[in-house]
């Protein structure tokens, strides 16, 4: 009988970041699943270039197949192709788009800053790209061993997000087998995009877990947080700076201001400045007004009405580093509230990393967490200790936090328990082995008791393995 397919992982399978997943169809034929950087914690766990390393062998790989373009899932790619590898890459339309600006970005940061080299490495990563309509099968192998076929369903994360379900065939035994990788699910209600939906069903789901231990509030009562929030710093004459990454909840921000704003009565409101300080997601902003047709009913019901949720009066970007030196400045001497959104969304960098050296010590001023703060980032040391008067460490300076410190869940990008029960218990055929990654210890736990509780109350016969137990492959993994 075979033993094919395999799971293996060199990275996410026991934290949430570094997610690259291997399906071994035979000795000599494999997929990608991802292939992101770590952070965090995660990469604590490393010595420095290690994390950024490709150990694992890469003459078998078939293809990579993306699931999105945040950089915890694709920033190993210049790495990946550095050690050899050669195939396509395969990802959803949208995807295509975005990609080569997440990996221009990340080589200027961490690669090299030479126009010729960043330009040319673009150029082969381009021609790489395979860009797949949703719910499309795409046939990546047929021959007289194995039939292997690919096919992205949305997955309501970031625009261009996909699950992928995998159809191999090997044709000496007439074995099949479906796997699904959810790569990173999103929450129902999102703005902008519309919820995934629970495929018909798999053999094997290799499924998420970030916030498997937990339940995000409701859409309507995040946006009255959000909205208390801001209130407090129109009265108070301060900033609210809210970290988040570039593409996704930037977007999914300025979508819900312009709702607010939309809707105020006060004066104060209409006039609230809307700052957006990174000139990459002003960049992504551009492109996902370009993608609109991705955009789900709502959305396009606004654009109907000749509403602009990413493009308003409000709305100012700060793009060279002397005007962000200023804005920055403007902020912490004027009294004037304002709406900071800058990278990156863990405090690991970037320059909301200024905004908040200058404006942590006053009482004044807010800082909004909107999304998951990484175990060992800046941003969760904020969240933990803010609220108690307590200090964190940025660029090396210790800072006391007296400015307040906020929280609200229900504008994460990702499913919550609820959320990911219902995406397997949906299914017509739901899985009989389920293997948990990109979650903390807890969360993967405690989904786990969730989803055998679930299978039990069905009478379904469920296995549920923990990423970080999986049996380990000859090969390095992480």
């Amino acid at each position: 009988m075979s033993t094919y397919p395999q799971i293996h992982h060199h990275g996410g399978a026991s934290g949430v970041t570094g997610s690259c997943h291997r399906l071994q169809i035979s000795a000599d034929r494999a997929l990608l699943i991802d292939c992101g950087l770590f952070q965090g914690q995660d990469a604590d766990a490393l010595d420095g270039f290690e994390q950024l390393q490709v150990r694992f062998p890469v003459e078998d790989v078939l293809a990579l197949v993306v699931t999105h373009v945040h950089i915890d899932h694709i920033g190993r790619l210049p790495y990946l192709l550095a050690a050899g590898w050669r195939g396509p890459i395969l990802c959803s339309v949208p995807s295509a788009r975005l990609l080569p600006l997440v990996i221009e970005d990340a080589l200027r940061i961490g690669f090299t800053r030479d126009r010729a080299l960043i330009e040319r490495f673009l150029d082969e990563v381009e021609g790489r790209l395979v860009a797949l309509d949703y719910a499309s099968w795409h046939t990546l192998l047929d021959d007289d061993r194995h039939r292997v076929r690919v096919r992205l369903k949305r997955a309501g994360h970031i625009l261009g997000s996909a699950y992928v379900e995998v159809d191999s065939l090997e044709r000496t035994t007439g074995t099949s087998h479906r796997t699904l990788f959810s790569g990173d699910l999103g929450a129902p209600h999102a703005p902008l995009l519309p919820a995934p939906k629970a495929p018909w069903g798999c053999d094997t789901l290799v499924l998420e877990s970030t916030y498997g231990d937990r339940e995000h509030e409701d859409r309507r009562h995040r946006r009255g947080r959000l909205q208390v929030a801001i209130d407090r710093a129109l009265e108070n004459g301060g900033t609210v700076v809210i970290p988040a990454f570039s593409i996704g909840r930037t977007q999914e921000l300025l979508y819900e201001l312009e709702t607010l704003i939309h809707r105020a009565a006060s004066p104060r409101w209409r006039d609230l400045e809307i700052i957006v300080d990174s000139p990459l997601a002003a960049r992504f902003t551009e492109v996902y007004r370009e993608l609109k047709r991705w955009w789900d009913a709502e959305a396009h019901r606004r654009l109907r009405a000749g509403r602009h949720p990413l493009s308003f009066d409000n709305l100012y970007t700060v793009g060279s580093h002397e005007e962000h030196e200023r804005t920055v400045t403007y902020l912490a001497e004027s009294g004037r509230p304002a709406v900071v959104i800058a990278a990156s969304g863990m405090v690991s960098g970037g320059r909301v990393v200024n905004y908040l050296k200058r404006l942590l010590g006053d009482p004044r001023h807010c800082v909004l967490f909107t999304g998951y703060q990484g175990a060992g980032t800046p941003g969760r040391d904020i969240q933990r200790y803010g609220p108690r008067g307590g200090w964190v460490e940025l660029d090396g300076e210790r800072l006391d936090i007296r400015a307040r410190v906020e929280t609200v869940s229900g504008y994460s990008a990702h499913a919550d328990r609820q959320d990911l029960l219902n995406f397997v218990r949906r299914m017509r055929h739901p899985p009989h082995h389920i293997r948990l990654v990109h979650g903390e210890a807890a969360a993967q736990a405690a989904l786990r008791e969730t989803l055998l509780a679930w299978a039990a109350g069905e009478g379904h016969t469920l296995e549920v393995t923990l990423g970080g137990d999986a049996p380990k492959p000859n090969f390095p993994c992480l």
